[in-house]
C-alpha cells in the first residue's frame, strides 16, 4: 500500500511516497478505500516538526472513500461497499494520506449523499473543531460572535453553525474575501490583521459575547471580548485572560469517536447547513505542492488529495 509521508521532520520537499503494509481492521475497527484526503494546517505544523519525533510519519485527519472491511464487533450502522467520511487521528504511519486506513468504527459516517469524495473528505475535523468552539462558548440566539480568520475553513464553518443558532456574527477578512466571508452569513466584516480587536470594538463597542479565533491571534483579540465572554483558539493557549474572560483551548480529537457528532455534521453538509468549499484536487503525489501551497497562504477552502 501506498502511503504519503515524512522521515524526517522538514519542508514540504520531506514528504514522500511510503510502500507500507497493507492494514487490517481489528475488533470494533473498520477499513476504508481512500478516494480523497483533506489538507490541513496542521498537517504542515506536523510534518516540520511540532509535537513529534522522526518518521516515518503519515499525515491527514480526514478522509473520504469506500469502506472495504468490517473488523470482529463493528458496529451495525455501516456495511462494505458504502461511501463513507471518517475522522482521523494520524500518529506514526496512520494518518488519512494513505490509499486505505483502519480506524475505529465510531469515527466513521456515511458521507454526505450530495457531495463527491474531494468535497465530503473537507467536513469533519474542520466543522468539529467549530463545533467545539462554539459548544465551549456556550452562547444564547441574540448573542455576538467574532469569528477570525473567517475565510479559512474552520472559521467559515464557525460562521454558518453561529448562524444556524441565531448567533450574530461578526468576522475578519482582507478585502478579497470579503464577498466570501459575507456569502457564508457574517453580520459584520471587518478588516483582518493584528488590530482587529480595535475594528470589532469599533462596531461592537460593549464588546463580544465570545470569539471563536481561528487565526490564533490568542491575546491580541481579548480586548474585543466582554467582560465575562469567552474565547476559543484552535492552539493550545490557556490565557491569561482578564475581566472575566475564559479561555477555551479547543482539541477536535477529543471528538474523533463523537459518532452522534460527526454524523450531525455530515448530514448538515448534506443539508446545506455547512458549505463545504475546495479549492484544489490534486493527485496525492504532489502532496508537497499541497503543502506548499498552503503555506503560501491565500488559500480559499480546502485543497485534497485524490487516491483514486
Amino acid at each position: 500500500m501506498r502511503a504519503i509521508g515524512v522521515r524526517k521532520a522538514g519542508g514540504p520537499e520531506a514528504l514522500e511516497v511510503l510502500e507500507l503494509p497493507e492494514p487490517q481492521a481489528g475488533p470494533g475497527q473498520v477499513r476504508i478505500r481512500v478516494h480523497a484526503a483533506a489538507v490541513n494546517p496542521t498537517d504542515t505544523l506536523l510534518r516540520a516538526g511540532m509535537g513529534r519525533g522522526d518518521g516515518p510519519w503519515v499525515p491527514g485527519w480526514d478522509a473520504a472513500g469506500v469502506l472495504d472491511q468490517l473488523g470482529p464487533d463493528a458496529d451495525g450502522r455501516l456495511s462494505v461497499g458504502q461511501r463513507v467520511v471518517a475522522f482521523v487521528v494520524p500518529h506514526g504511519t496512520h494518518g488519512a494520506y494513505a490509499q486505505q486506513i483502519v480506524v475505529p468504527a465510531a469515527s466513521v459516517v456515511p458521507a454526505p449523499e450530495n457531495a463527491d469524495f474531494a468535497t465530503a473528505s473537507t467536513v469533519l475535523l474542520n466543522a468539529m473543531t467549530a463545533r467545539l468552539a462554539l459548544d465551549e462558548l456556550a452562547l444564547s440566539p441574540g448573542d455576538t460572535l467574532a469569528v477570525t480568520g473567517a475565510a479559512g475553513a474552520f472559521g467559515g464553518y464557525a460562521i454558518q453553525l453561529a448562524k444556524a443558532e441565531e448567533l450574530r456574527v461578526v468576522a475578519d477578512a482582507k478585502e478579497s474575501d470579503v464577498e466570501v466571508v459575507r456569502s457564508l452569513g457574517a453580520d459584520d466584516i471587518v478588516e483582518r490583521g493584528g488590530d482587529v480587536a480595535a475594528r470589532i470594538r469599533a462596531v461592537h463597542p460593549e464588546g463580544v459575547c465570545g470569539i471563536a479565533d481561528g487565526a490564533v491571534l490568542n491575546e491580541r483579540v481579548l480586548p474585543a471580548v466582554a467582560d465575562g465572554g469567552g474565547l476559543a483558539t484552535v492552539r493550545f493557549w490557556n490565557g491569561p485572560a482578564e475581566r472575566g474572560i475564559t479561555v477555551y483551548p479547543v482539541r477536535a480529537g477529543e471528538r474523533a469517536t463523537d459518532t452522534k457528532g460527526l454524523d450531525r455534521l455530515a448530514r448538515q453538509a448534506e443539508q446545506g447547513v455547512l458549505t463545504p468549499r475546495v479549492a484544489a484536487v490534486l493527485p496525492f503525489t504532489e502532496a508537497s505542492e499541497a503543502h506548499r501551497r498552503l503555506e503560501a497562504g491565500g488559500v480559499r477552502g480546502r485543497i485534497v488529495l485524490d487516491f483514486v
